[in-house]
């Protein structure tokens, strides 16, 4: 039975009425101030949280203001929301009560499978503390925007939370609409504040970048239009002789979706001045080659492209090549009490049609140069820390190897929790370990190291013939599940889409890096036999007995 979990709780309050306030007539100005004057009680609510203070609650609405296209655009939103419920795993906190909202309701046996995950607590008591609401909207529109768009939901939800002073919302981004959220549900957000959103556009990663002196590519920013591009692939060009290929990126693009690549080869010398013979054919030549860039995003045109540009911005930059260039991130937060901490790092592994797609990473970086970029990211977080940002982060890198040395060059600030977040939690609250980043290495309490690999993107047709109880049963018989007493396997998420999408994403945990791996290749493995074996026909004696009429 595909069963789902009602948006009911042993919490359910006994009246629930929309907001006797709402934000319509109060203008951005206004929003602000009371956002700040909300913010403030956070440093006491992160004080309390410490001291496991026993009505200490948390609300989770992990929407994504990502554009979808195509039929499985609601269902694949649906399980990027479901991408947060490693945070289920915070309930080992014993008074901790929580609220996760999504769009459509979540099986029951996907909750289940992550309250057995509890080290040392019972699972009905876990989900004693733990309320889902459900929106009952499956639109591809963000959950946010569906949340303000329902008063008397929002009015539930406020409801649900013990104590406004000793509670938090916990968003997976932070725009104006979170804000809002925050503010009508009346509890503090644990993320950056929305007017600091430039910062972590690309163009404000280049000024953040250059503030804090630290390496990055070559290139300009702030650019509007197809002449703006036209002119940084020139300026680019003519300081970079050798460059193979420049990046256009859109100023807001997620995972690589907005980036683009230009080709160099062959590209005019143009040494003439502005107007002359020369200018005029490296122009001519240039513009071409933007017009015929290779886009990330194969759904989108390049006219389309060019119109996002022209409303939100974007730079170019030189894309960096050597004799091996790979791709880490470094996650860091600034706590409510302004500590700038170092969480991990990771290298990330890419693909798609340029190689800018995030599909998954490995952790930890490798110690070749994970704590030089660490000291870069350090540089970038004090500046970030300086202007206000709060909560998680992440910034990306390329790192080359020329020869037996690597260089490092900071490509990308990310002002909300991205993919590497979840692995890292997963493993963090499994084992209680912390990443010792002078080392480079994540440790347990016993002094044990561990790795992880994780992906979102498991994907084949064939996984499509498999529900949410074919996986679980898989889990069982292969023995796939997270083994606490080793600390070793393998934790799925993304789960919903596995039917819809024949995608579903997993954290892979070993003690090395190639038993990481080899868990990875192990379970990816059983899994796709099991999908397709699914697809074989019916054996001949059934489709006898079908004929037959017996069914």
């Amino acid at each position: 039975m595909n069963a789902a979990i009602p948006s009911t709780s042993p919490q359910e309050p006994s009246e629930v009425r929309p907001p006797d306030v709402g934000l319509g007539d109060l203008d951005e100005d206004a929003r602000g101030e009371l956002f700040d004057v909300l913010q403030g009680q956070l440093p006491e609510v992160w004080r309390l949280m410490r001291q496991g203070d026993p009505l200490e609650s948390v609300v989770v609405v992990p929407s994504m203001t990502i554009e979808r296209l195509g039929p499985s655009a609601g269902a694949l939103n649906q399980a990027m929301e479901e991408r947060f419920l490693f945070l289920l795993l915070l309930l080992r906190q014993p008074r901790l009560r929580m609220v996760y909202v999504t769009s459509m309701p979540i099986h029951e046996h996907v909750i289940e499978y992550y309250l057995s995950l509890l080290p040392g607590v019972i699972p009905s008591h876990a989900r004693a503390r733990l309320t889902l609401v459900a929106v009952g909207d499956s639109s591809p529109t963000p959950l946010t925007d569906k949340l303000l768009e329902r008063p008397r939901m929002l009015a539930r939800i406020a409801s649900l939370v013990p104590d406004p002073a000793r509670s938090h919302l916990l968003p997976y981004t932070s725009t104006t609409r979170e804000r809002d959220l925050s503010l009508l549900l009346g509890i503090p957000m644990y993320a950056p504040d929305p007017r600091l959103y430039p910062l972590g556009t690309k163009t404000g990663c280049r000024r953040v970048f250059a503030e804090a002196g630290v390496a990055h590519p070559f290139g300009a920013e702030d650019l509007h239009s197809i002449d703006d591009v036209v002119d940084a692939v020139i300026a680019l060009h003519a300081a970079r002789p050798a460059a193979r290929w420049a990046m256009v990126k859109l100023n807001e693009g997620v995972s690589g979706s907005g980036n683009a690549l230009v080709d160099l080869a062959g590209l005019p010398a143009g040494p003439g001045g502005p107007g002359s013979a020369d200018d005029v054919e490296l122009r001519a030549v240039a513009t071409e080659r933007v017009r015929g860039m290779q886009l990330e995003d194969e759904q989108v045109d390049t006219d389309a492209y060019l119109r996002r540009l022209e409303e939100r911005g974007g730079i170019v930059e030189e894309r960096v090549v050597g004799d091996e260039v790979r791709s880490p991130s470094v996650q860091l937060r600034v706590t409510p009490l302004g500590e700038l901490e170092i969480l991990s790092t990771h290298d990330q592994i890419l693909g798609g049609p340029t190689g800018q797609s995030y599909l998954g990473a490995r952790f930890p970086a490798d110690p070749a140069y994970a704590t030089a970029i660490t000291a870069e990211a350090e540089k970038v977080g004090r500046v970030l820390a300086g202007k206000g940002v709060l909560g998680r982060f992440a910034l990306d890198f390329v790192v080359v190897r020329q020869g037996t040395d690597w260089q490092t060059q900071a490509i990308e600030i990310n002002l909300r929790r991205g993919g590497t977040t979840h692995p890292f939690l997963t493993l963090q609250f499994l084992t209680d370990g912390v990443y010792v980043h002078e080392e480079g290495r994540f440790r347990t309490p016993s002094g044990a190291e561990r790795h992880l690999v994780a992906t979102d993107h498991l994907e084949d047709e064939a996984l499509r013939g498999l529900d949410v109880d074919d996986l679980f049963d898989l889990v069982a018989r292969a023995g796939l599940h997270f083994d606490q007493s080793r600390q070793t396997g393998v934790v799925f998420h993304m789960i919903s889409s596995i039917t819809e999408c024949g995608r579903v994403g997993m954290t892979a945990i070993g003690d090395t890096p190639d038993s990481a791996q080899d868990v990875f290749d192990r379970a990816e493995s059983a899994l796709l036999a099991e999908a397709r074996a699914s697809l074989s026909p019916l054996p001949l004696p059934l489709r006898g007995r079908l004929g037959e009429g017996l069914w």
